[in-house]
């Protein structure tokens, strides 16, 4: 009874895709879990978590509604810590209702513990009550996801100074906040607590931030934050992190000091993997404790243990991690399934969002691909004016060569969900026409894909088949031949 088909070790985005996989294939599968509740660091203290917040956030501040009533308007006058955390229990209440429902309708077993390998084909798991169950299996999946790296020289506390994981913890609302990392983490944060009217600095060792996105987009999105109130300082690292009680210190490699009452360190992350005994299965890690996978089937360097999600590193995504989940527990099974698409969105929910899917600027030019830009902006959309958008933009990048959508970046309001407009013309190798052809919703926010397709398509050659071609002249008829006819 201890033997499964798959053992899947973590039950976040990758882990609970394979499962489910696995249970619609009527295979036996376990998910072994640390946490006494279903999800991971999705579920709980990242992705699920922070996007709730984001929501609350906007809401209760009333965000939104100040282009029309002013900076000062808000929708609730006092927001504390607990305003914010009601929403959220709730809304992780209910996405760990949902996934026990799922591994219950697809007859997932789940067990809570700490697993380790004993071998390649067998693990332990070290339940609450203290006992050790030993578990076989045909295949495995690692999705053990990441946690925070924590250096020795920020001197943690679980209250003013803290990590990503413990951030949304917290009692009480500073009146001042320092991030450290401006990763996709770090700006999403610091832009939520903003929104608050809580002074925030961003600080980022680096010259620049969030390289993979489009340098033009991060620089219209720079501004915003700026605007916003957001202290961003870029190419200044952290000396020294001081905790003085009233308040602390922290010392930048610049010469400058900066008071603050909380502190949050999310300069990147590392995979949950030091307690996994992978030595035992044959399998190494990365110096970030990261697996290698071979990308179309997650198999590790041991082809019958397969690993997903962000433990094997980048693009880190929950939304990827839950496809690479489903694909690995198909290849482990055995089971003919589709690939993955080439194309897929990233979604950054700051204050405002960002959404890219397909090439940047600067990776066209460094591809050498002649490429054409069309820009819209969101106050250029009638859609725009109703919602009172003052800032907000849209680029798509075209090929001269064959017309072809090249990659669409997006700032502003609704980013993360217009986004699939573009990913599916992408995936389906569409050109500019089918912007300047097709009709959108009025008004919408979607009508700054026209807006922007109609910006290229006036800039660039026209087309052959528009050409209007002369007419042939008509050949003379025989009258007497036609008169037979």
């Amino acid at each position: 009874m201890n033997h499964y088909d798959l053992i899947v070790i973590g039950s976040g985005p990758a882990g609970r895709s394979a499962a489910i996989q696995a249970g619609k294939l009527g295979r036996r599968v376990v998910v072994l879990e640390r946490a006494p509740r279903l999800g991971g660091v999705s579920a709980h203290t990242g992705t699920i978590p922070s996007k709730t917040l984001r929501e609350t956030v906007l809401n209760l501040s009333g965000w939104r509604e100040r282009s029309f009533y002013g900076r000062s308007y808000r929708a609730r006058d006092d927001i504390g810590a607990s305003d914010l955390k009601a929403r959220l229990h709730m809304t992780i209440d209910h996405e760990v209702d949902v996934l026990e429902h799922q591994f219950n309708r697809n007859h997932v077993d789940t067990i809570q513990g700490e697993a380790h390998f004993v071998s390649k084909n067998e693990v332990e798991v070290k339940q609450p009550s203290g006992e050790v169950l030993t578990l076989t299996g045909d295949k495995f999946l690692i999705a053990t996801g990441t946690r925070p790296y924590r250096p020795e020289y920020i001197p943690f506390n679980g209250k003013t100074i803290l990590d990503g994981d413990e951030f949304l913890d917290m009692d009480d609302l500073p009146r001042s906040l320092v991030v450290v990392g401006a990763g996709v983490i770090g700006v999403e944060y610091a832009t939520m607590f903003s929104a608050l009217d809580i002074r925030v600095t961003l600080i980022e060792p680096r010259d620049s931030f969030l390289d993979f996105i489009d340098r033009q987009l991060i620089d219209e999105f720079t501004h915003q934050i700026r605007e916003n109130g957001v202290d961003l300082r870029l190419g200044a690292a952290v000396e020294s992190v001081e905790d003085r009680g009233s308040h602390i210190e922290v010392a930048l490699d610049n010469g400058r000091h900066v008071r603050t009452e909380m502190l949050l360190f999310a300069a990147g992350r590392m995979g949950a993997t030091d307690a996994l005994n992978l030595q035992a299965a044959g399998l190494e890690t990365d110096h970030r404790g990261r697996l290698k996978v071979a990308r179309k089937t997650y198999q590790t360097d041991v082809p019958h243990i397969y690993a997903a999600g962000d433990v094997i590193g980048h693009p880190s995504l929950a939304s990827t991690s839950l496809q690479q989940g489903r694909v690995a527990a198909c290849h482990a099974l055995d089971t003919p399934s589709l690939s993955e698409s080439p194309w897929f969105p990233y979604g950054i929910y700051s204050v405002p969002e960002m959404s890219t899917c397909g090439m940047s600027e600067e990776e066209a030019q460094e591809r050498e691909i002649p490429y054409e830009v069309g820009v819209a902006r969101f106050r250029e959309t009638s859609r725009g004016h109703i919602m009172g958008l003052e800032h907000g933009m849209l680029k798509m990048l075209v090929s001269l060569k064959t017309r072809r959508l090249l990659g669409v970046q997006i700032v502003g309001e609704g980013a993360t969900e217009l986004i699939h407009i573009a990913q599916a013309v992408l995936n389906l190798k569409g050109t500019v026409d089918y912007f300047v052809q097709n009709t959108f919703n009025y008004p919408t926010l979607a009508e700054a894909y026209k807006i922007a397709g109609l910006d290229a398509f006036n800039r660039m050659p026209i087309p052959e088949e528009f050409r209007k071609k002369p007419k042939a002249k008509a050949a003379k008829s025989d009258d007497k031949g036609a008169k037979d006819k």
